[in-house]
């Protein structure tokens, strides 16, 4: 029996804790969307 891999990516649950939309919902995610607008991030 072996043990199971530590990151099992879910796309969705991530999107609502990362995404942009989950950023754009408080002042400091809006804060860090500009930082890295400003940093010349496309994404």
């Amino acid at each position: 029996m072996s043990t199971k891999r530590t990151y099992n990516p879910h796309k969705i649950k991530r999107a609502s804790k990362f995404g942009f939309r989950a950023r754009n919902k408080k002042r400091k995610g809006r804060k860090i969307l500009r930082r890295r607008l400003l940093k010349g991030r496309k994404k």
